[in-house]
């Protein structure tokens, strides 16, 4: 029988099932135990858990990790068409996805869908137990082209004006993305502040809001998105806090200080640099 004073001294089982340890240890531990020597047990059970905890720590791979797996797999998909992936250079979609935190099973509304590139990524991340709202105020023919080629039941279209976005059947969101259009939005006749308020209210707390657009220059006013399609940064982060969002992360991934941020955003000779913004509804 083992010394009481050993007993007292034993380490706790460890919390989390992993490869056993090995079996020279076991022996040392069962040596230990029959000549009476609680030292040398004590130093062999240590290790043993040590390598316990040690083999429960690496059975999971870290979070960013898994998320990077999981948006390569969804640019990889087969049904996303040529013309995706030649805008992938430029819109790099491998680092988007994981920082808007888009994961399997969320409500996800992309404002100003467009032809739908954003839209089916997004869908294509939540996979069939999410779904995606893709909002338009007027129906257009590439999104409408890209869903007859291959239906999506979880990518939906909806025609709603900006100023209510979100569909009546929606549940509570987890992400809202409006990506390379807020400028566009600016010189429309939209109420933008109206706007961001039925976006803060449609997220569920915590819900993330994501904003990508073509940087104008610092200081510059709001014509800039009519003249250049571009958008001063602080205007956005001053008009989205304003409707109750906290600022919860910039992206640095399609920034390009070669950009002089003086050609309208459809003229540019190189990439134009943009921000990318997320939100969090507190």
């Amino acid at each position: 029988m083992l010394p009481q004073s050993f007993r007292r001294r034993r380490p706790p089982a460890p919390r989390y099932y992993s490869p056993l340890p090995s079996r020279k240890l076991i022996m040392e531990a069962q040596s230990s135990r029959t000549a009476g020597s609680s030292a040398r047990a004590a130093v062999a059970l240590l290790a043993a858990s040590a390598l316990l905890a040690l083999g429960a720590c690496s059975t999971s791979p870290p979070a960013a990790q898994v998320a990077a797996d999981a948006a390569r797999a969804v640019v990889a998909n087969p049904i996303r068409t040529d013309q995706d992936r030649r805008m992938d250079a430029a819109r790099h979609p491998a680092e988007f996805l994981p920082f808007t935190g888009v994961r399997p099973g969320m409500q996800v509304l992309d404002v100003s869908a467009g032809g739908g590139y954003t839209s089916q990524l997004l869908a294509l991340a939540v996979g069939p137990g999410g779904i995606v709202y893709a909002q338009r105020e007027q129906p257009g023919a590439a999104l409408a082209k890209r869903l007859d080629d291959h239906p999506q039941a979880n990518l939906v279209v909806v025609i709603r004006p900006f100023e209510d976005p979100v569909p009546p059947q929606a549940p509570k969101l987890d992400l809202v993305t409006l990506v390379l259009n807020y400028h566009d939005i600016s010189y429309l006749p939209v109420d933008r502040a109206k706007m961001n308020q039925r976006l803060f209210a449609a997220l569920k707390p915590g819900g993330r809001y994501v904003i990508v657009d073509h940087s104008a220059k610092a200081g510059a006013d709001i014509s800039s998105g009519k003249t250049l399609h571009r958008i001063d940064e602080a205007i956005v982060l001053r008009e989205v806090q304003q409707a109750g969002f906290v600022l919860d992360g910039h992206g640095d991934f399609l920034r390009d200080p070669a950009d002089t941020r003086e050609a309208s955003s459809g003229d540019a000779k190189i990439p134009t640099d943009k921000f990318v913004l997320r939100f969090v509804k507190p």
